[in-house]
């Protein structure tokens, strides 16, 4: 019976972390698009601000005994911290040159190349049904992309090096967590001030950092506070990722990320006026269909597996 309710309570804290990820995840990316498109916030500056808010409040976490920080050697998360500003930086420059649509269809290609790392990088084997499943989702990402009448070169350049350094990223955070035995949050609290100083550099090479445009700038008070509001819940994004990939695996955030990729593309044609072409909504449906099928396969061969082990005497 304890066995049980142990179970149940864990399948519990598993889906609100899911639940609570979809409503942050969704809310960053339409309010990040808002500061893009109403206030024309700086891309670099405005990570950076994430970054910095996300020390802050794992600082305050650890202060009020939420965790216990664990001494980890920096040159271990070196590798981690590089990929992590790339990951929020190219995703964000790919949300600021594309639409919404086109956005969130190319981060559906984050599974196939999580799959890809680890068949080639990691050895790990997929069946022949879930490699099919990669196929329309790729052809309904190019399709969207091809169709996009906001067609953006730049912005498709983005999305594919956001798209290979996100799927890095999330690979190297499951494998980084039982490398060094830490929690999501001991990891963030050690990689996060890392990333800030890597970005703090690297803006004034990119962008202006006094006067118009800069991070200093003259911005309206409703413009820093969004960007604080930005900050905040970048930072609850970053930790409910963490915790979700320590927890299951980067290929389960990604399916459950799919939730997300209906919910997100709807809100970006109702609040931002993005228009959908017929193509467009084939290709959005052809990356659906490969989605769920391969969600339905997944799904498939972890209850076959664990009723095998479950029949070994």
């Amino acid at each position: 019976m304890a066995l049980l309710v142990d179970r149940v309570r864990g399948h519990g804290r598993i889906v609100a972390g899911l639940l609570f990820n979809l409503l942050v995840s969704i809310c960053i990316v339409f309010l990040n698009k808002w500061i893009y498109v109403h206030h024309g916030f700086p891309n670099m500056s405005l990570t950076l601000v994430h970054f910095v808010v996300t020390w802050l409040g794992l600082y305050i976490c650890q202060k009020l005994d939420i965790f216990a920080p664990k001494s980890l050697p920096p040159s271990r998360l070196l590798l981690l911290a590089l990929s992590f500003c790339g990951f929020v930086v190219f995703t964000n420059l790919s949300l600021q040159n594309n639409t919404i649509g086109t956005y969130q269809l190319a981060k559906a290609m984050t599974t196939p190349v999580i799959i890809a790392i680890q068949t080639f990088c990691y050895q790990k084997t997929f069946s022949t049904r879930i490699q099919l499943t990669l196929i329309p989702i790729t052809l309904g990402v190019i399709l969207n992309s091809y169709y996009d009448v906001k067609f953006n070169f730049l912005g498709m350049v983005f999305a594919a090096l956001g798209v290979l350094v996100t799927s890095l990223y999330q690979v190297w955070v499951g494998a980084k967590q039982h490398e060094l035995q830490v929690n999501s949050m001991q990891l963030l609290y050690y990689q996060a001030p890392m990333s800030s100083a890597m970005l703090l550099v690297a803006v004034p090479f990119f962008e202006p950092v006094f006067g118009e445009g800069g991070i200093f700038g003259p911005w309206s008070v409703s413009a820093l506070l969004m960007v604080l509001l930005s900050g905040v819940i970048a930072f609850m994004v970053n930790l409910s990722i963490y915790w979700i990939i320590g927890n299951t695996s980067p290929v389960t955030y990604n399916m459950f990320g799919h939730f997300k990729f209906c919910i997100t593309l709807f809100g970006g044609y109702i609040l931002f006026k993005d228009p959908l072409s017929i193509n467009q909504a084939l290709g959005i449906f052809c990356t659906l269909f490969g989605i769920l099928a391969y969600t339905h396969f997944k799904l498939s061969e972890q209850e076959g597996s664990k009723s095998k082990l479950a029949q070994r005497p």
